[in-house]
C-alpha cells in the first residue's frame, strides 16, 4: 500500500473545494472559485497564503514571476481551474510551480466541469548524479 503525501491536508483540501463546487455549480471565473475556497478553507481552520510570488531566474537574472493561486500550510500548491477539461500544460504549470517553491506536491483543482476535478502532481526529488570521477574511483 503506497501512502500519499500530505494525505490528511490534501483531503481537507479537496473536501472545501467539493463543497465549494457544490454550492457554487460551474460557470464562474477561477477568481470566484478562489475567493470562495479561500472562504472555506478560513472557515475550516486550514492556514494558508494567497497569491503567492514564485520568482523565476534566468542565467542568473531575474526575468518575472509565476503567481501560484495558493500555498497551503506551506506543503502543497493549490492551482485553481475553471475550464472544461484539464490538461497537459496545467500539469506543466504545476511542476514549475513546485521546482519554483521547493515543495513536492501540488493540486490542480478545476471547477469549470459539472463535477469537480481535480488532479495531484508531484514533484519527486531527483538523486544528484556523483561526479564521473568518483565514479571512476579517481579523485
Amino acid at each position: 500500500m503506497v501512502d500519499l503525501l500530505y494525505k490528511q491536508l490534501s483531503f481537507a483540501i479537496i473536501g472545501a473545494a467539493m463543497e465549494v463546487h457544490s454550492i457554487l455549480g460551474s460557470g464562474f471565473l477561477e477568481a470566484v472559485y478562489q475567493a470562495a475556497l479561500e472562504k472555506e478553507l478560513t472557515l475550516r481552520g486550514i492556514p494558508f497564503e494567497r497569491k503567492v510570488s514564485l520568482p523565476v531566474s534566468y542565467k542568473g537574472d531575474l526575468i518575472g514571476d509565476y503567481e501560484a493561486d495558493l500555498v497551503v500550510d506551506g506543503k502543497i500548491v493549490v492551482e485553481i481551474k475553471a475550464v472544461s477539461r484539464l490538461n497537459s500544460a496545467h500539469d506543466a504549470q504545476a511542476i514549475h510551480y513546485l521546482t519554483a517553491t521547493g515543495l513536492q506536491l501540488a493540486l490542480l483543482i478545476n471547477f469549470g466541469a459539472a463535477s469537480l476535478d481535480y488532479r495531484r502532481v508531484i514533484k519527486s526529488e531527483k538523486k544528484k548524479s556523483a561526479p564521473i570521477s568518483e565514479i571512476r574511483g579517481q579523485r
